[in-house]
């Protein structure tokens, strides 16, 4: 996927810079964690999750497709099906490069998401290799105001979401870093997808993503209860940290459902 070059302009505003040291980063984020134990594999629950879908409509949600103005669902893209949220292409021709998302209401800053996704069909004719069988949790994204009409895809930290091709080895819930950077392994990573240690998931089994977001501390990601991945100080790539921000998913060229989506605020 594309870099946008195009940040947040609050978040640029409400965010610190990057001259914290990544030592002092570490101390932050184990101090934040502490509680849940070293190693642990599952999150600590607390407070009530909240459901982003109610499994009826697309309320609460904004589409914004590239070339196209926020709120046209282009070739009615996303939609509801069956009580699913679905990303279709059944209406599409031919793909083009228009890629889409779909923006929840609200920012977060402190917070787990879980979503329940499986990917189905083909991919629509037109779309690249790499999006086969691709779709993407943009967490900690610019605003669906600042994004500019032609492009291809928020600033904010993507939990990649990949299915097996029904052979070899495919991670899901990996790393990707459009406009943004993070700290991984105590040094800033400026490639732009990192893989996680998960398990390949192929043909449409649901798999169970969580995501532990510590506002700009840190990230954990988490696959069918298992911690794959982790990392501290999301920062645009300018260094300033991203403390807060947009969920949204994404419309890449494949077919996509998600059963829930929900999210769970937690203490700073």
């Amino acid at each position: 996927m594309g870099t946008p070059m195009h940040a947040n302009p609050v978040q640029m505003k409400v965010t610190k810079r990057i001259g914290i040291t990544v030592s002092v980063a570490g101390l932050m984020l184990g101090s934040a964690w502490a509680d849940e134990g070293k190693g642990a594999d599952t999150p600590k629950k607390e407070g009530q999750w909240i459901s982003l879908f109610n499994g009826k409509d697309l309320e609460g949600w904004t589409p914004k497709f590239v070339g196209h103005k926020a709120g046209k669902n282009y070739n009615n893209t996303f939609r509801v099906v069956d009580g699913l949220l679905t990303v279709s292409y059944d209406q599409w021709e031919k793909f083009d490069s228009v890629f889409g998302h779909l923006f929840y209401k609200t920012e977060f800053s402190h917070y787990r998401i879980r979503a329940v996704y499986r990917f189905i069909g083909d991919q629509v004719n037109g779309g690249p290799g790499w999006a086969r069988r691709n779709n993407g949790l943009m967490l900690h994204g610019q605003t669906l105001e600042s994004m500019t009409l032609d492009q291809d895809f928020p600033a904010s930290i993507e939990v990649q979401l990949l299915g097996g091709f029904g052979k070899g080895r495919r991670t899901t819930a990996n790393l990707c870093t459009p406009g943004t950077h993070v700290v991984f392994n105590e040094r800033v990573e400026k490639r732009h997808c990192i893989g996680s240690r998960s398990k390949t998931f192929h043909e449409d089994q649901w798999v169970t993503c969580e995501v532990e977001v510590r506002g700009s501390e840190g990230l954990r990601h988490f696959v069918n209860g298992e911690l794959v991945m982790e990392y501290q100080l999301p920062q645009l790539d300018d260094g300033t940290l991203i403390e807060k921000g947009t969920i949204s998913i994404q419309a890449e060229s494949h077919p996509t459902q998600f059963k829930s989506i929900e999210v769970l605020e937690i203490k700073k």
